[in-house]
């Protein structure tokens, strides 16, 4: 990870080196460039078709399988493949039956998933279902310059677009242009880990096979550019978006599955501090050679907070203490993995797998200056170094990911600051990364610089729901505010402290679950961390950023992270389906959108879809540290659902060779109301070594009211009077009307093959008439009235930006002349339609500035900026950073106006704004 610490020159040539080679296209070469012409040749031999242009550029149209086929231009008539098999790591399947014939226009090639149309003057593609379904045309000519070559795409009037990598911010990408490109910055809108890939919701994808850099414009038309002489491009024909990412894995290879203990949370520090040639802070405390970080190791043991692993030096001088192996087996005593990181190369790795025992890699700055493909090789270097010197897994952290990478490296967001503004923009990032089927993503946990006790624990909750995470210490701050020393969770104070091991230990609980839909990311390409669009395609809502921050993790959780300083959440979208609150155990009926829901400290907005199957394990720190002798399912009973759990020794690759075993669940219930709820649990199919040959089973079912009773097998269950007599027992069964809304606690005692539970006259709990609200409105229609006092020529901070969706943009009255405006000052906004208007947010600035802050304020809403009349709220903020909300009886009107009467700390004149939103409904026009 780049280092503030690098020596200026080091840093100048990283730079120079990584502007040469991942350059976005050049502004010289928007103009139009050469094309193709007429097609004045046509021929096909098995699935290859060829075809002759008027220009003298060749191309060939290979269709590999018959929902994936490939356009390959060469403007010479010469191909080239740079790329080789490194990207399309498989394109040897079965032959397709394909067809070619000539329509009189255009030339058709069928196969029994797509039909492309070969138009021949002049030469442009387009491509059909079966059915006659358009799935995508080209508005123009493919064209080229020396330096590039540019695709043109109608955009359909709905279409949505996804996917271009490791994108740093919204993952809904219609109307923006993308870079394919990493500058290094990890900054909003830019790229970490580009790909040139994408997916639309008409049921395609496009992979572009080359190295080169580009940038996709998702406008209409599309234009999609690479910086290179030439055109490859594989296209995906997909049953909807999962299908899509199902074939494209297919060619470039799934997501790799990690070992159990990667899905752990991780840190990365540099404990090797004494070393003369490290270029950071030699006088560390508790940092002076390698062995102190098992130190470290039995603070966090001591504490009882779940952790799996460390990467304990570095290389900016850093290194390690020799002998390594005596800190490798000292850390694993403790129930701890070993990994290493280098920005220097991996000459040593086969000593330092093979020998000490370390398991993991990080790469870094040395691994960026010569572009994508030498990345991509120095992570392919890693992967070699740990599965050719022992039996583990890869497990690689990378910050200049391509396409393919997916299949061997974490990718995370770079070296960013511990911000709510950071955590606003990382959440759609890492959720976005899957839709280029990045199954590992992550972003630093509070960043690397800066952070506070509330920002870090806020981000560690949502990030438990993802696969896998890490801490980065060491940058920030010693000791930025009271009880926080710095990145470890188990260096804070209270309430932190609990709140920090609650969210680790419920990850540890849900292992069976996050392991088994990393699994299954693994054999689909359909990532663990999912956009809601995913699951939901159908769902207008679903399918753009009014829902790009919260995700599902897996099939059965909502996870709505919360990125301010606040204690509630608003805008929690809901889709189709019942929804149980994991905190509370309210059920909603969706679809809803949920604002103002509570959100304490020690929990982030989480929800189960009705029907959710959980597995769990025993609380334990770390995997292995207790044996799974129960399991228990957490049962959310909504209908018919399964759950299939996948087990294997969660180490070694023994699984690649069919080392693993499956249990399918399968949970039948009413819809709603009373009735029976049956559990089949299905015979463990499989082997692998270390697996239990029975176990105890438990079931925690959410119910309404108790049934009358409970069956295993043929037999009855008996019901015991109290928690405490269940708790003693080995069989039985208690319903606890007060937790959670009522849960039914079962032992079904220890089982060696299928068995199944029959719930009598169980009730389900009914839906909440309460905790709905009116949605908050979309932004992407709004635009600016006026704004009194702006400044624009120190910050470029435009009034708009206080409502353009991102936090980390602010507008700032007019502060840099000798005199700035005086208050009042107000913003005027047109909401693009008519609401009924029942509550406005406003979120001071994020960036850790506090002037501006609004006190007293007024809230208009009309249907004329030139008639306001009397304000729908008024009141005083607090002079906090958290987000602050008033609701009122609605109003209906086009037009909103914000009045700053007075500046919440008084340091100032000034007002300034990260974001504003409102709630309300459509109204219909009026005067």
């Amino acid at each position: 990870m780049r280092r503030r610490s690098l020596p200026v020159g080091l840093v100048a040539a990283l730079v120079a080196a990584a502007a040469t080679a991942l350059a976005g296209p050049a502004p010289a070469e928007a103009a139009a460039g050469r094309t193709a012409g007429q097609v004045t040749g046509f021929s096909q031999s098995g699935a290859t078709s060829t075809i002759s242009t008027s220009s003298g550029a060749a191309v060939r149209v290979v269709f590999v399988r018959g929902d994936v086929f490939r356009i390959w231009l060469a403007p010479d008539g010469k191909f080239t493949d740079p790329a080789g098999s490194d990207i399309t790591v498989n394109t040897s399947f079965p032959a397709p039956a394909v067809t070619a014939s000539d329509a009189g226009s255009h030339h058709q090639i069928k196969t029994g998933a797509v039909t492309l149309r070969v138009n021949k003057n002049p030469l442009t593609f387009a491509a059909y279902r079966p059915d006659g379904t358009l799935l995508w045309q080209e508005s123009a000519p493919t064209d080229w310059t020396k330096s590039r070559t540019t695709q043109h795409l109608a955009r359909g009037a709905s279409e949505q677009f996804y996917g271009t990598g490791l994108r740093l911010g919204p993952w809904a990408l219609r109307d923006m242009t993308v870079p394919i490109a990493g500058d290094n910055t990890w900054k909003e809108n830019s790229n970490a880990s580009p790909a040139p890939f994408y997916m639309s919701s008409h049921g395609y994808g496009v992979l572009r096979n080359t190295w080169a850099p580009g940038s996709y414009a998702f406008t209409s038309p599309v234009a999609t550019t690479q910086n290179e002489n030439r055109f490859d491009a594989y296209y995906f024909v997909g049953d909807g978006l999962k299908g899509v990412l199902g074939a494209y894995t297919d060619v470039t290879g799934k997501p790799f599955l990690a070992p159990q203990w990667g899905l752990e949370l991780g840190n990365a520090d540099c404990f090797n501090a004494s070393n003369p040639d490290y270029r950071g802070d030699h006088s560390r405390p508790r940092h002076q050679t390698t062995p102190d970080v098992v130190g470290y190791a039995n603070d966090a043991r001591a504490a009882d907070m779940p952790s799996g692993w460390f990467l304990p030096n570095d290389g900016y001088g850093c290194g390690y203490t020799q002998p390594l192996k005596s800190t490798v087996d000292a850390l694993k005593a403790k129930g701890f993995h070993t990994g290493l990181w280098t920005s220097t190369g991996l000459s040593d790795i086969a000593t330092e797998v093979g020998t000490a025992g370390s398991r993991a890699v990080k790469t870094d700055v040395a691994w960026i200056g010569g572009g994508y493909k030498y990345a991509f090789d120095g992570v392919r270097q890693a992967v070699d170094g740990i599965e050719k010197n022992s039996d583990g897994r890869r497990f690689v952290w990378t910050v200049d990911g391509w396409a393919g990478t997916h299949r061997n490296a974490v990718v995370w967001t770079g070296d960013t600051s511990g911000d709510w503004a950071t955590m606003g923009w990382t959440v759609p990032a890492v959720v976005g990364a899957g839709l280029s089927a990045h199954n590992y993503a992550s972003g630093d946990v509070d960043g690397i610089f800066g952070g506070s006790p509330e920002t870090y624990t806020r981000d560690l909750q949502w990030k438990a729901f993802t696969p896998a995470f890490m801490t980065m210490s060491g940058w920030g701050a010693t000791n930025p505010s009271a009880g926080y020393q710095d990145k470890q969770p188990w260096r804070f104070s209270e309430p932190y402290l609990s709140a920090n091991r609650k969210a680790l230990q419920t990850k540890m609980r849900l292992m069976p679950y996050l392991y088994t839909m990393s699994q299954v990311a693994s054999t689909t390409g359909v990532p663990s961390t999912r956009a809601l669009v995913l699951e939901y395609p159908d769902d207008p809502v679903a399918q753009g950023n009014a829902t790009s921050q919260q995700f599902m993790a897996g099939d059965s959780f909502l996870v709505a992270p919360i990125t301010s300083s606040t204690t509630s959440r608003d805008n929690i979208y809901l889709p189709a389906g019942t929804w149980t609150d994991y905190r509370t155990g309210t059920v909603y009926q969706g679809p809803k959108t949920l604002n103002g829901h509570e959100a304490p400290l020690d929990s982030t907005p989480v929800f189960v879809k009705g029907g959710g199957i959980v597995p769990m394990w025993p609380q334990m720190n770390h995997s292995g540290e207790k044996p799974v002798d129960v399991l228990t399912y957490d049962l959310y009973p909504s209908g018919t659902s399964t759950f299939t759990l996948y087990e294997d020794d969660g180490i070694t690759r023994a699984y690649q060779n069919g080392a693993s075993a499956t249990q399918k669940v399968t949970m039948n219930a009413p819809a709603s109301g009373t009735g029976t709820v049956t559990v089949d649990v299905g015979a463990s199919v499989g082997s692998y070594a270390g697996k239990p040959a029975g176990r105890g089973y438990e079931f925690n079912v959410h119910l309404g009211g108790a049934p009358s009773t409970v069956a295993l097998g043929s037999g009855q269950l008996a019901e015991l009077a109290s928690k405490a007599a269940y708790d003693s027992a080995a069989t039985g069964w208690f319903f606890d009307a007060a937790d959670r809304g009522g849960v039914l606690w079962v032992k079904a005692g220890h089982q060696t093959g299928a068995f199944t539970a029959t719930l009598s006259g169980a009730t389900l709990p009914a839906p909440t008439t309460g905790g709905g609200s009116s949605p908050v409105l979309d932004k992407a229609s709004w635009s600016l009235v006026s704004a009194d006092s702006q400044e624009t020529s120190a910050e470029n901070g435009a009034a708009a930006n206080a409502f353009d969706g991102s936090t980390s943009s602010i507008w700032h009255t007019a502060w840099s002349s000798a005199q700035p405006a005086p208050l009042p000052h107000e913003i005027q906004i047109d909401l693009g339609a008519r609401y009924a208007v029942d509550s406005f947010r406003y979120l001071p600035r994020q960036d850790g500035g506090i002037n501006g802050r609004i006190g007293q304020y007024e809230v208009y809403v009309s249907d004329s900026p030139g008639t306001w009349g009397t304000p729908v709220a008024t009141g005083t903020w607090a002079d906090t950073a958290s987000e602050k909300s008033v609701a009122f009886p609605a109003r209906a009107g086009r037009y909103l106006r914000l009045r700053a009467l007075t500046e919440a700390g008084g340091r100032g004149p000034w007002t300034s704004a990260a974001e504003l939103s409102a709630t309300g409904v459509p109204a219909a026009a009026g005067g």
